[in-house]
């Protein structure tokens, strides 16, 4: 009886969202309701009310899913993806260091959004600050449910983050993720191998032990997507360099790997088998889609939500198979296009455990999760009798 009266309110909530989505948000351009999004997190973070009743909305509104994923136990499947929680830009460290010794909130949605969305993963992060794309870098389609960005991985750089953090460390959430990024336009392989490791250890030193740790191999929100990266020696030499400063420390920490769709077959079936040699415990599958922006087809930027769907899906079945092939101890995280319980649902049907979202955020609300597992629930008969239809 529970189950079904929070059903009914997260169906209640998911309509008042999209009403609310129509008549406001949806009416101001996607920058400038981006921005409006993370200076309400900002202000709500202030309030330790805002915090507690966000905690109160989310337990009564998720179903509880101990999963076992990647080395990690989570209490969801679904967890907000990077994207939305990694702090404000800066010209350098040094500028940044001195805001995080201020004590001002560089990274706004820290305490909120785990409150209200359960497991999120900060960042990305880079080990250096990054100010981001300047002009129009934000752009949706609701026709197809999709979003796309250039923002250029704007980020604090991982020393002021992990300082942020590590000053905040007691109240962080019980299970979190840090998602660490390739610095884009760095070509030189010993230098990156450097960076991803010094960013690791920035989090470590500052006593910030998430729950997971991801390496993100590909920043198609940038103008220099290091796509070079996720070959298969550059692929051991950075994921081998996180995976031994983290054994190095006797930390029980999984390291996961974000990848692009698009790759050939054979690139998924390397990178899955370099993943298992050197000990990564999962692959998220996948970043968002370089595409032409809308306002200059000459300038690439990331596609995510419904129009990546197809291609996250495409290269998720190239890792499973492979993983099947190989016996890899490598598990595969769906990202892309999971909106509601029926996409959802075609990535668990092919064997996944647990997925990442970013545009559900957007087209369905704050409580995204919830209301994906409730439909999920809701309509499981039917996507079974789908499912089994299709096989006949």
């Amino acid at each position: 009886m529970k189950t079904r009266a929070a059903g009914r309110a997260l169906r209640f909530i998911a309509a008042g969202y999209q009403a609310l989505n129509r008549q406001l948000f949806f009416r101001l351009p996607p920058q400038r309701a981006h921005n409006a999004a993370i200076a309400s997190l900002r202000l709500l973070e202030r309030s330790d009310v805002s915090v507690a009743v966000a905690r109160w909305l989310y337990r009564r509104s998720a179903r509880s899913f101990i999963s076992e994923v990647g080395g990690a136990r989570l209490s969801g499947r679904l967890i907000l993806a990077a994207g939305l929680v990694k702090g404000d830009g800066f010209a350098d460290e040094a500028e940044a260091l001195r805001e995080v010794s201020a004590g001002r909130n560089i990274m706004p949605g820290w305490r909120i959004m785990p409150a209200l969305a359960g497991p999120v993963e900060f960042g990305s992060f880079t080990r250096h600050p990054r100010l981001g794309n300047r002009g129009r870098v934000i752009w949706r389609d609701a026709g197809t449910q999709s979003t796309q960005n250039r923002v250029g991985l704007r980020n604090p750089g991982a020393r002021a983050a992990a300082r942020f953090l590590g000053e905040r460390r007691h109240q962080l959430p019980a299970e979190f993720g840090i998602n660490i990024a390739v610095s884009p336009g760095v070509a030189d392989i010993d230098q990156q191998e450097g960076d991803v490791a010094e960013a690791l250890e920035y989090f470590l030193d500052a006593g910030v032990q998430p729950t997971w740790f991801t390496l993100n191999l590909s920043c198609p929100n940038t103008e220099d997507d290091p796509q070079g990266f996720q070959l298969e020696s550059e692929t051991k030499r950075l994921c081998g360099a996180m995976v031994a400063c983290l054994r190095g420390r006797k930390l029980d920490i999984p390291l996961w790997v974000k990848i692009s769709p698009g790759l050939e077959a054979e690139q998924y079936r390397v990178l899955m088998r370099v993943c298992h040699e050197v000990g990564v415990k999962a692959v998220i599958a996948t970043n968002t889609a370089a595409r032409p922006s809308p306002d200059d087809d000459a300038v690439s930027a990331g596609v995510g939500g419904g129009a990546l769907f197809p291609e996250a899906l495409a290269a998720l079945r190239h890792l499973l198979a492979e993983r099947r092939r190989g016996g890899y101890a490598v598990d595969v995280i769906a990202c892309g296009g999971i909106l509601d319980g029926a996409s959802f649902d075609e990535y668990r049907a092919l064997g996944v455990k647990a997925g990442q979202y970013w545009s559900a955020l957007v087209y369905r609300g704050p409580l995204a999760a919830a209301i994906i597992e409730s439909e999920l629930a809701r309509h499981e008969h039917e996507y079974e009798a789908v499912h089994r239809e299709s096989l006949a």
